[in-house]
């Protein structure tokens, strides 16, 4: 037997509407900051979100179910949305953006005031409810988990200087945060559970999402980030002196958000 987690969501046309305009000024006000590295990851996340969601949640799992919509272009624009917004939020986190607190309050907003503003104006738009179901690749999701903060944990042993660890409450905070402001915002605005009746059901889908889904590959992506950091900018210019995996860890576990 394994724990059902039923993950669904409703929202009308007018919400996937407002939240690509969101898409549109997020992306330019990146761009604007030069923020080319942080916009690269966003879209290789989405079309990861993508080929997850759509080609194993759906196709292979059949995990997925929607009515009142496509499947295709709900989970393009689903993928699209929160690969992007989370990852960039992620890539910002891990460098230690000057402007971090700015750009969690402006992602923080929107999430929530987006279902108030879709369900306010947009009782005229068509309804899409969409579900997967999670128990029967959850234990996959817990596998990767332990797999990658195992590794951690283990590097972490073998390092006696604090400045050449991984700093492991750092990114179980953006593992654990980013997802959890997305699954409260949403549930919140009436977008997550909206056809579950059960309080301990909404509840329960939010804190395993939240400890599991996005945490599960921030090992990973820390790493990533500190390869790509060795010898490229934010800029996409190549770095005059690459640097070796411990100087970069120690020049990030130094850097203070708004140093830059």
């Amino acid at each position: 037997m394994y724990l059902e987690i039923i993950a669904q969501r409703q929202f009308n046309y007018l919400y996937i509407i407002l939240d690509c305009i969101f898409l549109v000024v997020f992306a330019f006000l990146l761009f604007k900051k030069r923020n080319y590295a942080t916009l690269l990851v966003g879209f290789l996340a989405g079309i990861l979100y993508m080929i997850v969601d759509y080609g194993i949640f759906h196709l292979l799992t059949h995990s997925r179910s929607i009515s009142g919509g496509n499947m295709f272009w709900t989970l393009l624009w689903m993928s699209m949305s929160y690969g992007f917004t989370n990852f960039t939020w992620i890539w910002l986190w891990l460098k230690k953006d000057k402007y971090l607190l700015e750009y969690s309050l402006l992602i923080l907003l929107w999430w929530f005031v987006c279902p108030l503003l879709a369900s306010t104006f947009g009782e005229n738009f068509n309804v899409i409810t969409i579900q997967r179901t999670t128990g029967s690749y959850h234990g996959y999701m817990a596998l990767i988990l332990i797999v990658g903060y195992l590794g951690v944990i283990i590097f972490n042993l073998f390092k006696d200087k604090k400045e050449e660890r991984v700093p492991l409450l750092w990114i179980l905070a953006i593992g654990i945060l980013v997802q959890f402001g997305w699954e409260c915002a949403l549930l919140l605005g009436g977008i997550r559970s909206a056809l579950i009746s059960s309080i301990s059901q909404k509840l329960m889908t939010m804190v395993i999402n939240s400890l599991l889904e996005t945490n599960l590959g921030m090992p990973y992506m820390y790493f990533i980030y500190i390869a790509f950091s060795r010898f490229y900018q934010e800029n996409l210019t190549k770095k005059e002196r690459s640097l070796t995996l411990k100087d970069a860890m120690i020049y990030n576990n130094n850097l203070k958000v708004k140093e830059q």
